[in-house]
């Protein structure tokens, strides 16, 4: 399944049925999962950790060296979970002293010309569309989608369920389950579509949406809002995510809704 034409180090370990197209180069401590396609002109350098049922398009570059001056060229890894696919010419720095890991969950889409720089983290399920540029350190939780030609800003985290509109400047964290969209980006509502597409009820849907009339449509600052939804609303898991990643947030989370 190895093309005459592709350079596989003898030290790569690749799993069953795995396919190497022609002009494709592997380097050394690599390792691929069992019936991945690897398709043509795709780089992957040693650090390279692919899961099983994977698709590499062609022109991709994995477990790149980091495009950061600090990098003095410690050993860290790319990790690609199961069922990913990586389209044309994406690039996926590995990871740096600070983490020593990229990691791209199973079941994510990356569409062509992404890139995934140092130590970002991204969960399974997610959707990166075309042309997007992720810095470093940047976190994107399970079932997020970002939208074409978005830049994300190295730090930022994107929660769960969430969905950034195309072209958006993402400097500031995304919380969960909402949709982010405008120039400077703020909330333009609850993802409803995508939760109901993925189970979520009507009701639990309504719930999370009152939790954000609370943080984005009430006038409060984020303490107040966070200290009224305590005292009104129901204790769910969905409101504890949105309670704990507001809490958390390093960089800030986005503007609320702006007219």
């Amino acid at each position: 399944m190895i093309h005459p034409m592709a350079s596989v180090d003898p030290t790569a370990k690749l799993g069953k049925n795995v396919t190497v197209d022609p002009f494709t180069m592997i380097h050394e401590d690599v390792v691929i999962g069992d019936n991945s396609w690897i398709g043509p002109n795709v780089t992957i350098f040693p650090g390279a950790q692919i899961g099983k049922n994977c698709k590499i398009f062609p022109g991709s570059v994995i477990a790149g060296i980091p495009q950061d001056l600090k990098f003095k060229g410690e050993e860290s890894t790319v990790i690609i979970g199961d069922n990913t696919t990586v389209r044309e010419c994406v690039t996926i720095s590995r990871g740096t002293v600070d983490k020593q890991t990229t990691i791209i969950g199973s079941d994510c889409l990356l569409m062509a010309y992404v890139h995934v720089a140092h130590d970002c983290a991204i969960g399974s399920h997610v959707i990166v569309a075309n042309s997007v540029q992720i810095a470093g350190h940047v976190s994107i939780d399970d079932w997020a989608i970002i939208g074409g030609s978005s830049a994300v800003h190295q730090f930022v985290r994107i929660g769960m369920h969430s969905m950034v509109s195309g072209g958006s400047l993402v400097r500031k964290d995304v919380p969960p389950f909402t949709k982010a969209a405008r120039e400077p980006l703020s909330y333009a509502g609850v993802n409803s579509l995508g939760l109901r597409r993925r189970g979520f009820s009507s009701e639990t849907i309504a719930h999370v949406q009152e939790v954000y009339r609370y943080l984005f449509l009430n006038s409060m600052n984020n303490s107040k809002a966070l200290e009224e939804i305590e005292v009104n609303l129901p204790a769910t898991k969905e409101r504890d995510e949105i309670l704990n990643f507001i809490r958390s947030s390093e960089r800030g989370v986005m503007k609320g809704y702006i007219n």
